[in-house]
């Protein structure tokens, strides 16, 4: 059975994507503990992110880099902290998080609420940053 990730992918679940290129594909955590809070993940679905072959791997951590830069451009932190658990989802996924301090990466912390408008546009400033990184 494929993961909420691929459905997301595939297009069968919405998401607030970020951005996306033939191997990888961004979108804001729907959960998040800070604004901005995006997930990368590859679209090939790969439950461990160590077992993701080293070329895939690059692509993968190259792709989040942009985002993450572009996240930095919207969102005022010192930070965009990174954080891999791998254990909630099926899919290898990386958290990228706008960060203060070491806390703000806590997920014990509660996670934030938006609304599906406040998603949307945060999602398009995003988007629109990383596009202009391009």
């Amino acid at each position: 059975m494929a993961s909420i990730f691929t459905k997301i992918v595939n297009g069968e679940i919405p998401s607030y994507k970020i951005a996306e290129n033939e191997k990888c594909y961004a979108f804001l955590d729907i959960n998040p503990l800070a604004k901005g809070h995006t997930l990368v993940i590859p679209k090939e679905e790969i439950d461990y992110l160590f077992d993701i072959e080293d070329d895939l791997y690059k692509d993968l951590f190259a792709f989040g880099k942009k985002v993450a830069k572009a996240i930095e451009t919207v969102v005022t932190c010192k930070r965009i902290g990174i954080a891999v658990l791998g254990l909630e989802v099926p899919h290898a996924h990386v958290h990228l998080i706008p960060i203060n301090t070491i806390y703000d990466i806590d997920f014990k912390q509660p996670k934030l609420k938006f609304s599906e408008e406040e998603f949307k546009e945060i999602a398009a400033e995003i988007s629109e940053a990383y596009e202009k990184l391009a």
